[in-house]
This record gives C-alpha cells, sequence and structure tokens, in this order.
C-alpha cells in the first residue's frame, strides 16, 4: 500500500501553475517557501510536469510510470502463480510416479 501524500493535488497543480505561468521564472527555493512546501518537492512536481509536456526526455511520463507500476504488480503475481504451478506440479508428479514405493 502506498505512502498518503504529504501535499494535496491542488496545492500540486496551483505550484505547478504558478511557476510555469510567472515571467521571469521565481526561484524555486522562494516560491516553495511561500506556498509551504519543501523546495525538492516543488523541483520534482515542476520536472515531472515539464516530462509530461514533452519538454525533458530524462524522466517518464506520469502515464508511463502508471504502466510501469502496472506492468511490475503483474509480472509479481504472475511469479507468484508460476511458484504455486510449479509445486503443484512437483506434488503430482510425485503421486503418480509407478516407481515409487507403496506402503
Amino acid at each position: 500500500m502506498a505512502a498518503p501524500k504529504k501535499y494535496p493535488d491542488e496545492l500540486r497543480e496551483r505550484a505547478v501553475r504558478l511557476y510555469r505561468e510567472s515571467d521571469p521564472k521565481p526561484v524555486i527555493r522562494q516560491l516553495a517557501r511561500q506556498l509551504g512546501v519543501h523546495h525538492e518537492a516543488l523541483r520534482n512536481w515542476i520536472r515531472q510536469d515539464e516530462a509530461d509536456r514533452g519538454l525533458r526526455g530524462d524522466r517518464p511520463t506520469t502515464s508511463e510510470l502508471e504502466e510501469l507500476r502496472r506492468l511490475r504488480r503483474e509480472n509479481a503475481e504472475l511469479k507468484r502463480a508460476n511458484e504455486i504451478l510449479k509445486a503443484a506440479s512437483a506434488f503430482f508428479a510425485s503421486e503418480l510416479d509407478p516407481t515409487r514405493r507403496r506402503s
């Protein structure tokens, strides 16, 4: 289960929009202090927004991150199912082995 978000989505959207629409661009530390958020949180929000808008190629977009999380969950589920099937096949193979001695 994911940790609860420290800042509401509305604050995040408002902060990013304020930064994006400002001219000249404000200093992130000062803007973060004015909004009452940590400067690195604001910096990450801005970077993610730029990636989502196609302005950055060094980060995956939000949709790519969501797909990656979904695929990782699916992969973990398939690995668990595979382990169960391996254990079941080993059990049934030992039950059906004709060379096994019955007591």
